[in-house]
């Protein structure tokens, strides 16, 4: 949608499969849906073809190239959701900070936060409709291109995962610079994490303006904290969010779209239903933590969002023995082919996916 684009986040066309969305809302379904992490994905020639075209962070602020993206995988696969091309660290570049894409290496900063007095070179006001635009854009434009095929899901990173990069500077094992300043700067890091939340609530709530029918939010580094400190610092915060993109959804008389809160790998025991009063996750690649939360009462009322690692179901087929995913498929639960799909089995996703049984 660049330059001055017809489309509107409005008149989408209506959709024709709607399967995703009624497990979301934890209604009766014909069959598990199924949609993929890497959707976007890297796994593709096509992607990698078109991604080759330009640097990473520009193909985001294209609509264009972002729709393409989104799109590519669903050519392929009978998918029953679609995600946005987009990236979680938009949202530190909105607050002003540099962030490259190296080779080989991945997202950088340049100049990650090193010292407290660091917070004053970030905007404390963003306007989220001028710096984060281009992504409703993609958006808008994506759910219109779709023509009602499938759902179409935005997302966002959550704080502490958005926090963690911006003072590690890029990825890292340990995330070492980030837990210490939850030690040696809490008051700092909680100005931090609820400057990223205040955006954070305002972009989910755009991509559901834009035409986003559900979200995600990523707490990709939640594993990396301890219980206390994930009670402190992510948790909250998480919950926040939540609460605060559903009222201004309903006070903006926008849909009450599902909203999944990703902490995959939270520290144990995690409170069921927790991180998001809608959906929650079910982690691990054997089944078991999903089905213990199905079948757990305090779980009733929240559809259940599970994964599963594509390796072990390629190993399985390469041995001739049957590619199955995990059981305990139980009301509302949706499955999501995991990262770690490989690119030379990237013209054939693992069939077993789309053989996953009805609820009982």
């Amino acid at each position: 949608m660049e330059g001055n684009s017809p489309l509107r986040p409005q008149d989408f066309p209506a959709l024709k499969n709607d399967t995703f969305l009624r497990a979301a809302r934890g209604e009766e379904t014909e069959y598990t849906p199924v949609w993929c992490m890497r959707q976007a994905g890297r796994y593709l020639p096509e992607f990698r073809e078109t991604r080759a075209a330009q640097d990473f962070f520009a193909t985001c602020r294209s609509p264009k190239m972002c729709c393409e993206l989104t799109l590519q995988p669903l050519r392929r696969f009978p998918l029953d959701a679609a995600i946005i091309f987009s990236d979680i660290l938009v949202v530190p570049q909105a607050l002003g900070m540099e962030v490259v894409m190296v080779p080989g290496k991945g997202p950088t900063f340049p100049e990650p936060l090193k010292e407290v007095e660091d917070l004053l070179k970030l905007r404390q006001k963003v306007d989220v409709l001028e710096e984060l635009g281009y992504v409703f854009q993609a958006i808008t434009l994506t759910r219109h291109s779709l023509e009602g095929k499938v759902p179409l899901i935005g997302f966002s990173g959550a704080p502490w995962t958005l926090m963690s990069y911006m003072i590690e500077g890029g990825g890292s094992n340990t995330m070492a610079k980030a837990k210490r300043w939850l030690y040696r700067h809490p008051e700092a890091s909680q100005r931090l994490l609820q400057l990223l939340r205040d955006i954070i609530v305002e972009y989910l709530v755009g991509q559901v303006a834009a035409g986003a029918q559900a979200l995600q939010l990523f707490e990709s580094h939640a594993g990396h904290l301890g219980p206390e400190q994930f009670r402190e610092f992510a948790l909250p915060h998480i919950r926040d969010i939540a609460k605060r993109v559903k009222n201004k959804l309903q006070a903006e008389a926008l849909p009450l779209v599902p909203m999944r809160a990703d902490g995959s790998s939270c520290y144990p025991p995690r409170e069921p239903g927790s991180l998001c009063p809608v959906c929650t996750q079910g982690k691990g690649e054997s089944g078991q933590e999903l089905a213990t939360l199905a079948s757990n009462p305090s779980t009733n009322t929240i559809s259940l969002w599970g994964k599963a690692c594509p390796l072990p179901q390629f190993a399985q087929m390469h041995s001739g023995a049957s590619a199955q995913l995990p059981g305990a498929w139980g009301r509302g639960v949706r499955v999501t082919q995991a990262s770690g799909a490989e690119p030379k089995r990237r013209g054939s996703l693992c069939p077993g996916v789309w053989h996953l049984p009805p609820w009982p």
